[in-house]
């Protein structure tokens, strides 16, 4: 190596402080990529859990509520429950229409929730994403999802709703 008038040792275009610099710049750059990605994957997963809370407004000695409740947590949801007197104000609150209603309703991601649903249709609703306001197991269905009582089963729709009241079958069971 040879020496510069500068005081600084050359290794080959640069000196030695320069290449220095150099490298410093480029993992600052690095460090700086690898901090915006974890801030992209952690907002990313904190969308996906925030769209997993569920919120139940459902009377305290509800019993099959309770159950519907389990069987949420067990299909993989948050589920944060409020015990409420009545219902009928939240459900109104978010929109669900009279001819839906049941026992408990729920908010999650943007959509309300009315009745003994299915985890598996509440998945699909979120995947799906369709302009609705929810979906709804109108009454209390005998073999729904908190219902279940012994063998017997009764046919039931889940029902999709809109903010005007119109609805479509979402799925049957």
């Amino acid at each position: 190596m040879r020496k510069c008038r500068r005081r600084h040792e050359t290794v080959g275009k640069f000196t030695k402080g320069e290449s220095h610099m150099k490298q410093s710049l480029r993992l600052t750059v690095l460090l700086q990529g690898g901090i915006l990605l974890f801030s992209v994957l952690s907002a990313s997963m904190s969308l996906a859990a925030e769209t997993d809370k569920v919120e139940v407004y459902k009377s305290a000695s509800c019993g099959c509520c309770s159950l519907w409740v389990e069987h949420m947590k067990q299909s993989g949801f948050s589920v944060e429950v409020h015990d409420v007197r009545n219902v009928a104000p939240f459900r109104e609150r978010f929109g669900v229409p009279d001819s839906m209603a049941s026992c408990h309703t729920a908010l999650v991601g943007g959509y309300a929730i009315e009745g003994h649903v299915p985890a598996a249709d509440i998945k699909r609703l979120l995947r799906e994403k369709p302009k609705a306001g929810g979906i709804a197991v109108p009454g209390m269905v005998q073999g729904s999802p908190g219902m279940e009582q012994g063998r017997g089963k009764d046919p039931y729709n889940v029902v999709l709703f809109n903010a005007s009241g119109r609805t479509t079958i979402f799925s049957a069971h």
